[in-house]
């Protein structure tokens, strides 16, 4: 009886032991499942991103010519396109139409004097000799004539510079372009010099983009680049090159002229806007977005051990340009490499994966036979 006991207890240990075993084989954790491919080597478009303000060309600053006179019409406004030679304001003139017609008047009596200074002159020069008139005063006679010569013409000058005064109180565009400021206020009195109006010339909008010095070399007159706007992408060229970088941050200053599309608005000055030079075009080796792992700040991608193994390793590699989804891999990475193409955060160095087939590239074959 205890013999038969001792049997039925050894054996439901053994049955219990091979119970646990089997559950601990069915819990351990199963391969994870990745899909693997090879870098794809394409020609990308070469780009240099940057950002800087935008400002005008040149910037044209109209003041009045004439002082303490008041403004008496305001023809233009911010954001108005002008020509050349049209009036933006007018200034008063009947302080300067009174002082043409005194200085109009000192010009006739100079005429007048002239033509006595004159006479007396011309019978100097016949009476000389004569005994009649010393040459003292013969003399004298020919110093008047030219005084009152020279004062003709310096009243002629001083109507002359009063006409052209008269011709100033019309403030007008001295280019074509538009209307950047306007400080010009009906009634107010301006001074001598006073700014009124700015102008942007000819309305030419260009991006200064700061560019760090070493990154320069790819970069030419002539380079097209793009803006990005809050009104859309803005073409463009490299117009000038500063000849120097800035002492304060090292960045070299790149002109670049903007062309934006017909009848579409300009630019608005004084934003900060990033933008990209076009340098060309290379090739690429790439990997999709999904592969690269970015841990401890260093950008890795895991590849299989060798053809036909389920091992992978973590590889550290440098990347550069993007395109859509894909990821440029630089240095000397391996083209033929098997590089998982997602799910890398769950992986760790030697873990053993499950490579399942790319029902895409699956698909192509099937239609290919």
């Amino acid at each position: 009886m205890l013999c038969l006991m001792g049997s039925l207890g050894l054996g439901y240990m053994v049955a219990a032991r091979q119970a646990s075993g089997a559950e601990q084989t069915q819990s351990s954790p199963a391969a994870l499942s990745v899909k693997v491919a090879r870098p794809t080597s394409a020609v990308w478009p070469e780009e240099l991103s940057a950002s800087g303000w935008l400002e005008a060309w040149q910037e044209a600053i109209i003041s009045a010519e004439v002082g303490q006179i008041r403004v008496t019409a305001v023809n233009a406004d911010v954001g108005d396109s002008v020509s050349k030679g049209d009036v933006l304001a007018e200034l008063s003139q009947d302080r300067l139409k009174n002082d043409i017609a005194a200085l109009q008047a000192s010009v006739d009596s100079a005429e007048a004097a002239l033509d006595k200074a004159t006479a007396d002159a011309d019978r100097a020069r016949q009476l000389k000799g004569s005994g009649s008139v010393s040459d003292q005063q013969i003399v004298e006679y020919l110093v008047n004539e030219r005084k009152a010569k020279a004062d003709l013409d310096s009243a002629k000058a001083d109507l002359a510079s009063s006409k052209l005064d008269l011709e100033r109180t019309r403030i007008v565009a001295v280019s074509d372009g538009v209307i950047s400021s306007r400080s010009a206020a009906l009634g107010d009195v301006v001074s001598q010099g006073e700014e009124l109006f700015r102008l942007i010339r000819d309305n030419r909008i260009e991006w200064q983009a700061e560019v760090p010095a070493k990154q320069l070399e790819k970069i030419e007159v002539g380079t097209p680049a793009e803006i990005f706007s809050p009104r859309g992408t803005v073409s463009g060229t490299v117009r000038q090159i500063a000849p120097s970088a800035s002492s304060k941050n090292g960045r070299v200053i790149v002109y670049v002229e903007l062309s934006p599309p017909k009848d579409a608005p300009q630019p608005t000055i004084g934003m900060m806007a990033s933008g990209v030079f076009r340098l060309g075009e290379s090739e690429a080796l790439s990997v999709p977005s999904t592969a690269i792992v970015v841990a401890d700040g260093f950008s890795y991608v895991f590849v299989l051990d060798d053809e036909g193994s389920s091992k992978v390793t973590r590889v550290k590699v440098e990347t550069g340009r993007r395109q859509d989804d894909r990821v440029e891999l630089l240095g000397d990475f391996p083209a033929d490499a098997e590089v998982v193409q997602s799910g890398g955060a769950f992986l760790s160095e030697g873990v053993t994966v499950n490579v399942v087939a790319d029902e895409t590239e699956t698909a192509g074959q099937e239609t290919a036979q």
